[in-house]
């Protein structure tokens, strides 16, 4: 028997392909993450735009949560923080809150200021509008910001670039601090608490000479005056009017809008 076959010899040949080939999908992935980037950007600029300074920072205090342990600082300068065994207010409050016997007039002192905290904090959500409307219209709103502090509640409001509180720099009062103030002297008559009034300006470039910043700031403070008392406040609860001038700033910026501003405080008794 012969070792040749008469079977066909096939040939397969590869087709070899030089460049332009198929280079993976890791472009799309880059490209998503370009388009979430950009959308994540818009978004940031459109709430930067859309929201007030009070909501803004809500949204700040949410994405960085603290844990409250007590309104009053139980914190000393020593090396472990603890109370000064020579201070009398900590020893009352440790009395209040360590097990200690307090006495009844403590309680009664404690029980009322928390009522009064309660009520600064009741009128702080309906200006605005924390759990429900504010009371205040929207653009008006951009012009406040409130803080609630050992002296009271204190709400600052603020001028904003094209939105003056006063006409021409002066004391004659912008339509959007004449809403504010007669809101703010309905909302007040749910308390009975005194009220304080700051006025402050911004600085004055070099070239103005002759800017009398003091008499406007204490000028701007009697307009508010005026304006709360028009609204319905009761005279004999204004407890001062105090003009600072440039001499306390909200931006570092001393010629910045923002430091044109007015802070209305109602006191704390308790």
């Amino acid at each position: 028997m012969s070792d040749r076959s008469n079977a066909p010899v096939i040939i397969k040949r590869k087709k070899v392909v030089a460049g332009g080939g198929h280079h993976g999908g890791a472009w799309k992935v880059a490209y998503a993450d370009f388009v979430t980037a950009m959308m994540a950007f818009f978004l940031l600029m459109w709430l930067l735009n859309a929201t007030t300074e009070q909501q803004r920072k809500g949204l700040a205090d949410y994405f960085s949560p603290t844990i409250p342990i007590n309104r009053v600082s139980g914190g000393g300068e020593g090396i472990f923080g603890g109370s000064d065994m020579m201070n009398e207010e900590a020893l009352g409050q440790e009395a209040l809150t360590a097990g200690g016997i307090p006495m009844e007039g403590d309680l009664a002192g404690a029980e009322a200021a928390a009522v009064e905290v309660a009520a600064l904090e009741d009128i702080e959500a309906q200006l605005l509008g924390i759990g429900g409307e504010s009371l205040i219209q929207q653009e008006a709103l951009r012009h406040v910001v409130t803080r609630l502090t050992d002296e009271g509640l204190i709400i600052e409001i603020f001028a904003r670039e094209g939105a003056p509180l006063f006409v021409a720099g002066g004391t004659e009062p912008a339509p959007v601090l004449v809403e504010l103030t007669q809101m703010f002297a309905r909302v007040f008559a749910i308390v009975t608490n005194p009220v304080a009034i700051d006025g402050h300006t911004r600085a004055a470039p070099h070239v103005v000479a002759d800017h009398p910043v003091w008499a406007i700031s204490a000028g701007r403070g009697e307009t508010v005056r005026h304006l709360l008392e028009g609204g319905g406040l009761d005279p004999q609860r204004i407890s001062r009017i105090t003009g600072h001038a440039d001499r306390d700033l909200a931006e570092s910026d001393a010629l910045s809008v923002r430091n044109d501003r007015i802070e209305v405080t109602l006191l704390r008794v308790q």
